[in-house]
């Protein structure tokens, strides 16, 4: 099976060029430079991956969307979406395609509130937020609503409409997963907390500015 990994990237020079390279030892990676004002695309292509590009900061949303639809069009069989910060471990990559390798499910979450160990405990608080107002606003109940490492059968990324263009998107995805009736499996995956990939998470007054776009989102659906 052809399998492309989706990362997202803005501002990512720091990491971008191992991410790729880690990732490049089970699958073809497709960068989205969210326009970036650093080198992150020079590095990323240094390092082997295709590339598409925003001319201008859109989003990780938006990111996400063009991203799928790139990976759909060079023929994927299986996409997955890989965070470009390091915080995510390469070597979990096989645990969370073989669901969808072996026929199990459509799409796959790694969850690290299965295996929430070096977890902060502040980031633990919130992603339980984030799961509840997921719940809540669209009735999909996972572990792990703003996991940026998912995997998707081509079927079930075709399926995907993605309509919001920041944060909000893990929701957006999760609420679609449930809609479109795919079979979902949860792979509990190692989150890698470093200064920086911390620096790019959900800050507190972020956070409550997402959960107010989900429901502006779910009230124009």
């Amino acid at each position: 099976m052809k399998v492309i990994a989706v990362i997202p990237a803005w501002n990512e020079e720091r990491t971008i060029r191992e991410v790729v390279r880690s990732v490049s030892a089970y699958a073809l990676p497709l960068v989205v430079d969210d326009g970036s004002a650093d080198r992150t695309a020079e590095l990323a292509l240094a390092a082997g991956a295709r590339m598409v590009r925003h001319a201008v900061n859109r989003g990780l949303g938006a990111a996400l969307g063009t991203g799928l639809k790139a990976a759909l069009m060079l023929g994927a069989e299986i996409i997955f979406t890989f965070d470009a910060d390091g915080q995510h471990d390469a070597a979990d990559i096989p645990a969370v395609l073989a669901p969808i390798r072996e026929r199990r499910a459509d799409a796959v979450i790694g969850s690290r509130l299965l295996a929430p160990q070096g977890m902060p405990w502040i980031r633990h608080i919130a992603n339980k937020l984030g799961n509840l107002a997921t719940l809540a606003l669209f009735g999909a109940r996972v572990s792990d609503s703003q996991s940026g490492f998912r995997a998707f059968s081509r079927l079930a990324a075709e399926g995907l409409t993605i309509r919001t263009d920041g944060m909000e998107v893990s929701s957006e995805i999760a609420a679609q997963i449930r809609e479109n009736g795919c079979r979902l499996v949860e792979v509990p995956i190692r989150a890698v907390y470093t200064d920086y990939s911390l620096s790019k998470g959900q800050s507190f007054f972020v956070g409550l500015w997402t959960l107010g776009k989900l429901f502006i989102h779910r009230v124009r659906r």
